[in-house]
């Protein structure tokens, strides 16, 4: 996802920040939304087919969604989410009705069937209503109902943050995830759906509408289905990857068509980079797909959608005010790269949501640095500096679907970029990063996982580093003090522990130093007299004093 930037300047001194976010209240809804109740424990999703008919003329939606999964221990009550002003109908299980009760988002039903460890069974629901109304999507969940320059429907869905369950019943939790999905799509006659997937089949209606099936081979999370109807033209392409040949495919509005086969090759040269950093692209079954809607746009896996006007930046500015930002679309360099970092690695907890922003805020510097070279790379991610706000922790509060503060893109960018420094060995930083989405393909994970698996393969104690920048707001303080010609030097402003390795430029000539919280000396045959800790490090430094006797 996107996040809509403020620009901040930080002014740092040697003491501790103050964090002005305000304590939240959660409520029963929160955590029936973001725990793994015990009505979602017991049972393991493998399948949906959901159906829906989209109306356009009453904002309508009128849907089914046949739910397979396996029984994991048994149980006989189990919680499905749908928000309201959508309701559930009816349910029905080996085609008798069961009985359900709702309690706000969620709907507990009530099942008749013996529901015996190791067994896969079957739900059908049928449903209704008029979504939420999206007035601001994508930071604002629900469906955006628009017409296009023609005057024709251009309809989209975008739920991140909000839900899947804004407009489909599911088990809205990000820790389980079908094994695969059949979509179908019913819609006016003269438009086109696209959704996740492959277009399995196009069919006729008899009634002035047509359906589309997409099915999704690979798992997929909730938020990332969707729902695109549109004028579209399309064009396809092969790209020619680590994996063999990936379908390629386009899908934009008639009259953008020439603007956009032009603009979209940006799309093969973000695959070329992302291919080199992070492996091979992760659902070649399912293809890569770009797809106009009418907002910026969102990492729908294997459907990813484009609102950004053919420009380059985001809506035609630099994020990171270097001017390097200027030279790539961020709608489609940001969104695609979330298909590693979210839709294959997908976090466990919405409380570690940095897994998905952090890495693909960090890899758009990694695709300057592709194309244009490491000190272009470091410049545009040192200038995302200006975006960070250091408001609250990067990560959220478990159980209550509640995501850290925004600066998960900016400062986890950054975060990494500083990694990339201890490391001090750009191979192995890049079979790191292609590590993680072997190790965690197509795997829904939680934040110890992937800092556990940094740790092991820097082969460096980065446990106190991780907190500091994850679960802390301060930025931690190179403080020295130059005395006789010699400096003493130690971390302040940090968590206890904070022992990161650190390169300075002293006397102009870099120097690795192991600084931590206590006081140590550094002395030189030749006088010190300049310190300056290497700019790609997000760090702070303070001078506390300079003595010469």
């Amino acid at each position: 996802m996107i996040w809509r930037f403020s620009t901040i300047l930080i002014i740092v001194i040697g003491f501790s920040f103050v964090s002005n976010a305000q304590k939240t209240e959660f409520t029963r809804q929160d955590s029936l939304r973001g725990s793994i109740t015990a009505e979602r424990a017991w049972w393991d999703l493998t399948y949906y087919h959901l159906s829906v008919k989209v109306n356009p003329d009453d904002s309508s939606f009128v849907g089914t969604n046949l739910i397979q999964y396996r029984v994991k221990d048994a149980a006989q009550t189990m919680q499905i989410d749908l928000q309201p002003p959508m309701e559930i109908n009816r349910i029905t299980q080996n085609r008798k009705e069961q009985t359900f009760k709702r309690d706000g988002n969620a709907w507990f039903i009530s099942l008749d069937k013996q529901q015996k460890a190791g067994d896969v069974n079957e739900l059908f629901i049928e449903y209704s209503g008029k979504p939420r109304v999206s007035k601001r999507p994508p930071w604002d969940g629900g469906v955006s109902w628009r017409k296009d320059e023609n005057e024709k429907h251009f309809i989209a869905t975008a739920n991140q943050g909000d839900g899947a369950s804004l407009w489909w019943p599911c088990k809205d939790h990000p820790y389980d995830e079908p094994d695969s999905m059949l979509i179908s799509i019913t819609f006016p006659e003269n438009l086109m759906n696209v959704s996740n997937g492959r277009l399995r089949k196009l069919e006729q209606n008899n009634d002035g509408t047509k359906t589309s099936h997409w099915f999704v081979a690979n798992p997929i999370n909730a938020y990332g289905v969707n729902i695109n109807i549109g004028d579209y033209v399309h064009w396809h392409e092969v790209y020619k990857g680590e994996k063999g040949d990936l379908d390629c495919d386009y899908w934009v509005l008639g009259y953008n068509l020439i603007k956009a086969k032009k603009h979209f090759k940006q799309a093969p040269k973000m695959l070329k980079a992302f291919e080199h950093w992070f492996g091979a692209y992760p659902f070649y079954e399912d293809g890569y797909k770009l797809v106009e809607v009418s907002y910026p746009g969102m990492e729908h896996q294997s459907s990813v959608t484009y609102g950004n006007g053919y420009e380059n930046g985001f809506g035609g500015s630099d994020v990171s005010s270097s001017g390097w930002g200027n030279k790539f679309d961020f709608i489609i360099i940001h969104e695609s790269g979330h298909e590693w970092f979210a839709n294959s690695i997908t976090n466990w907890d919405e409380a570690d949501m940095w897994i998905h922003e952090s890495f693909i805020a960090y890899s758009e510097n990694l695709f300057v640095d592709y194309f244009w070279g490491k000190e272009a790379s470091a410049e545009y991610c040192r200038g995302t500096r200006l975006n960070i706000s250091n408001n609250r922790p990067i990560v959220g509060v478990y159980g209550v679907n509640y995501p850290g503060s925004g600066d998960m893109y900016s400062k986890g960018a950054n975060m990494l970029h500083t990694l990339r420094q201890i490391i001090d060995d750009d191979e192995k930083w890049r079979q790191i990063l292609r590590g993680l989405n072997k190790e965690f393909y197509h795997q829904t994970v939680k934040s110890e996982q992937i800092e556990n698996y940094i740790i092991k393969n820097t082969g460096r104690d980065l446990n106190s580093f991780f907190n500091q920048y994850l679960r802390d707001i301060r930025i931690p303080t190179f403080e020295y003090a130059l005395v006789n010609g010699n400096m003493r030097y130690c971390w302040t402003n940090c968590v206890d522990g904070f022992n990161m390795r650190t390169k300075v430029h002293i006397n102009g000539k870099a120097q690795w130093l192991e600084p931590s919280q206590r006081w140590q000396n550094l002395e030189q045959e030749k006088a010190i007299t300049s310190v300056e800790v290497d700019k790609d490090f997000y760090v702070a430094a303070f001078c506390l004093t300079e003595i010469t006797d």
